[in-house]
């Protein structure tokens, strides 16, 4: 009879099944038993049983060798408050991913949570975040970034725009941030404090302006500081309005009807797109400092170009998968700024727009 080839176990060849190995050891003591004779075949039998066992060790340790050798993919939590819409943050995020190399699925992952615009559900999803064991969270507007730090000492925190960090404790300055979160730092407050000049470069007739602040957002403190500051710059007196909720919200417009400002700043924690909506409807020219508030009907807007603000955060984050500390990470700011009119609400309001306030415009929204 002829002995069985050789058999080979290896990365590329599937192993034998039970079938086959048992037919192979069959023939095998068989002509083991005809060459040596029987008193030889309990020795075989014990060959054979050693052998089965070595095999079934190979096929279990393989498999988990293989994927010993997978590398972890890195997860990426987002947090945001979610009374705006997050698209503009969140493709551009995921797309300054993208340009670093960094394709979902395959070598990232993300875990994406929102509060609704319910500022008080933050520290769960937080927390929620933290229990899944991410690499980085990346946060959007202060109370969010708040809401991680308390989660978290040791995971990474990436602020992808947030106003005065180092007032609200966020970091300890910007250039030596210390602690765990570093990032992007707006001049949100700053640049509602110059919407001011803006709004009387509109309106040269307007001193009185309304300023609605989220009273839930720590960042309302600084937001209106420097609305006061604009307002004492320019001789125009501000009215703030604290807002706690949605009734709050909806009843300061109404009593619009009754006490009519000038012109209202609306802080951009709030729901922008009902703020724009609800001065329309009231009849009351309404500014804001992000852009998208002109996007959805809003007058006038004067902010940083959001798109670089994620892209930066984007860049933070590779920096710490690839071993930086946020501690080390400087804390930035933006440098382009971008002054946006939507003339179909101006012309709604019947507001004609000075042309040197058109030539100064970035864009204009017809």
């Amino acid at each position: 009879m002829k002995a069985p080839g050789k058999f080979r176990v290896s990365g590329v060849h599937p192993l034998p099944s039970a079938f086959a190995v048992n037919g192979w050891l069959a023939a095998l003591s068989a002509t083991a038993g005809v060459a040596l004779g029987g008193r030889n075949r309990r020795a075989i039998h014990i060959r054979r049983r050693e052998f089965i066992f070595t095999l079934g060790g190979v096929a279990v340790a393989w498999p988990l060798a293989a994927r010993a050798q997978q590398p972890k993919v890195p997860t990426i939590g987002a947090l945001v408050i979610g009374n705006i819409s997050p698209e503009e943050f969140w493709r551009e995020f995921r797309q300054g991913l993208r340009d670093l190399g960094y394709i979902e699925g395959q070598n990232i992952r993300f875990e994406f949570r929102s509060a609704e615009g319910q500022i008080d559900r933050l520290p769960g999803l937080a927390a929620e975040l933290v229990r899944l064991k991410v690499d980085v969270i990346v946060t959007w507007f202060t109370p969010t970034a708040l809401a991680a730090k308390q989660a978290t000492h040791e995971i990474p925190i990436v602020m992808a725009e947030t106003g005065d960090p180092v007032g609200t404790g966020l970091v300890a300055s910007l250039p030596q941030p210390g602690g765990n979160v570093t990032g992007i730092a707006a001049v949100t407050a700053e640049l509602a404090g110059k919407s001011i000049q803006l709004i009387r470069d509109m309106l040269p007739s307007a001193r009185r302006v309304t300023a609605l602040a989220n009273a839930t957002d720590p960042f309302s403190k600084p937001f209106l500081e420097q609305i006061q500051l604009g307002g004492e710059a320019t001789g125009t007196a501000i009215n703030p309005i604290r807002i706690s909720n949605n009734e709050e919200f909806e009843s300061a417009f109404t009593a619009m009807e009754r006490d009519r400002p000038d012109a209202i700043i609306v802080q951009p924690s709030l729901p922008s797109k009902r703020a724009a909506e609800l001065a329309l409807q009231h009849r009351v020219p309404a500014v804001s400092v992000p852009r998208w508030f002109v996007d959805e009907g809003g007058l006038m807007s004067y902010s940083a170009i959001y798109a670089d603000l994620f892209h930066k955060a984007a860049m933070y984050v590779d920096k710490i998968l690839k071993g930086a500390q946020p501690a080390d990470l400087p804390v930035e700011q933006p440098t382009r700024f971008q002054l946006v009119i939507n003339m179909k609400t101006a012309k709604a309001l019947g507001i004609t727009v000075p042309a040197k306030l058109l030539a100064r415009a970035d864009e204009l929204i017809e």
